[in-house]
């Protein structure tokens, strides 16, 4: 199970939607790759109906450079949670993780992602059916400390534990909290306390407000968690599972990587999803923000590679 055979402290890049897609997990690989990808999350129901598949199958393509991964998937049925697990062996992944934490609203609406946190009934029979539909992968979670009152986590984390996942991840927030307040670092020791009195075999996991790996390694070591996902961290410092400060040369340079392997994978969508990564790419010197700019007015990646271009021969 690849949970048990990763080295300690387990190293993550936090499932992120409309980021960690297969072109930018590879762009990551080539900076410094953690030790699990996951995928962005996958809605079950898309996956069960003919109608959304091709676009779920789409959402769960993987590259040579992601393996191993851990599919991400979300929703509200138990019967489409079973359906999609049972593909997702023979589609290459080391194991599944169900996203009980997500706090968009459009998520949440429908009944999936934070909002399992209210039904967790409904969590545990999601939960029980994946596994069941598992064909040996092992079965993770991903969640929050509670939806609205961070007190919540002292009820909710002991119905998930009890489940036994093979791992579960804790954003340290609230769904209302969102990522408006600081990591409740303070939790992490009553939280090993739970997960070694309800579930000691699980791995356990942290999120929220790590920007490296070096973070990461001593909230480990000093609170005794098997391992960390770093989310908004990558923005800051792509370099960021190595601890190696970039050069602006060095981010320059991943940013065309990201430009070719968009054409490759992507050939006929829209530049625009491409915009909202320049500023991990071209920041932090005199004349950041004027490329930045110059990037945000182009409508390809031609265009854009004219610009980078062009700074070579000012």
């Amino acid at each position: 199970m690849i949970w048990t055979e990763l080295k300690k402290p387990i190293s993550v890049l936090a499932p992120m939607e409309g980021v960690t897609d297969v072109v930018f997990r590879q762009v990551i690989a080539t900076a410094g790759r953690p030790d699990l990808f996951f995928t962005e999350f996958t809605n079950v129901s898309s996956y069960a109906s003919e109608k959304g598949r091709a676009n779920a199958l789409e959402r769960l393509k993987i590259a040579p450079t992601d393996s191993p991964i851990i599919a991400q998937i979300w929703g509200k049925n138990p019967d489409h949670f079973g359906k999609t697990v049972a593909a997702l062996k023979d589609l290459g992944f080391s194991g599944v993780d169900l996203n009980f934490g997500c706090p968009d609203k459009h998520v949440n609406k429908a009944g999936g992602g934070a909002q399992m946190i209210r039904t967790p009934d409904l969590a545990v029979e999601c939960f029980r059916n994946a596994v069941r539909n598992s064909n040996g992968l092992p079965v993770s979670i991903k969640t929050r400390l509670g939806f609205s009152f961070v007190e919540e986590y002292k009820t909710w984390l002991p119905t998930l534990l009890s489940e036994h996942p093979a791992a579960l991840t804790v954003h340290l927030r609230t769904r209302k909290e969102m990522s408006k307040v600081p990591a409740h670092f303070e939790l992490i020791p009553e939280i090993v306390a739970l997960r070694d009195l309800y579930s000691p075999e699980t791995k356990l996991l942290v999120n929220g407000d790590i920007k490296t790996a070096a973070e990461g390694t001593e909230l480990c070591r000093t609170y005794g968690v098997n391992g960390f996902m770093i989310g908004r961290g990558v923005f800051e410092n792509p370099y960021c599972f190595t601890n190696h400060e970039p050069t602006h040369e060095e981010l320059l340079n991943l940013l065309k990587l990201h430009l070719d392997l968009f054409d490759k994978k992507n050939q006929h969508k829209s530049f625009e999803p491409l915009k909202h990564y320049f500023k991990i790419y071209v920041k932090g010197y005199d004349g950041a923000s004027d490329l930045r700019a110059k990037l945000m007015d182009c409508h390809s990646t031609s265009e854009a590679r004219q610009v980078l271009q062009s700074i070579k021969t000012q």
